[in-house]
């Protein structure tokens, strides 16, 4: 299920070149993996040292794709619409930059977010869908 390697590039075996962003082969979604240190057990996400003990020895893991909303930021630059950038913080413990659909002023730190694609094609970014979006706007 998971490759346990010290170079987080090689592919799992059995796997069609995976990357540090691949396709789940149980379903169609994409999923996100990260790395986790050998030695510490820090979470990071597109590192090649632990930036807690700068340890190499890494392992890629697949996340679960949950996660809140730490920063939300309205960007209005190269772009004909706004759209917002964000920090997410997943559950295994890392942070990612992504995109979280909805209305850009919309986002707001905290919210609870699911990953709905991997990779973005047109910025290459994990992109986010609400869990609780139905609710917020009963009460916005």
């Amino acid at each position: 299920m998971y490759h346990y390697s010290a170079n987080a590039s090689h592919p799992a075996a059995g796997s069609a070149g995976a990357g540090v962003l691949d396709s789940s082969p149980a379903d169609s979604k994409d999923a996100i993996t990260f790395q986790r240190c050998t030695w510490c057990g820090t979470a990071m996400y597109h590192r090649l040292l632990c930036p807690v003990c700068q340890g190499s020895e890494l392992r890629t893991e697949r996340s679960e794709g949950v996660g809140a909303v730490r920063h939300s930021t309205v960007v209005h630059r190269n772009t004909p619409a706004a759209r917002n950038v964000s920090l997410i913080e997943m559950a295994e413990g890392f942070v990612v930059r992504g995109r979280v659909m909805g209305p850009p002023v919309g986002i707001h730190s905290g919210d609870r977010v699911r990953l709905s694609t991997a990779q973005d094609p047109v910025r290459g970014e994990p992109v986010f869908q609400l869990l609780d979006e139905q609710y917020r706007s009963a009460w916005t």
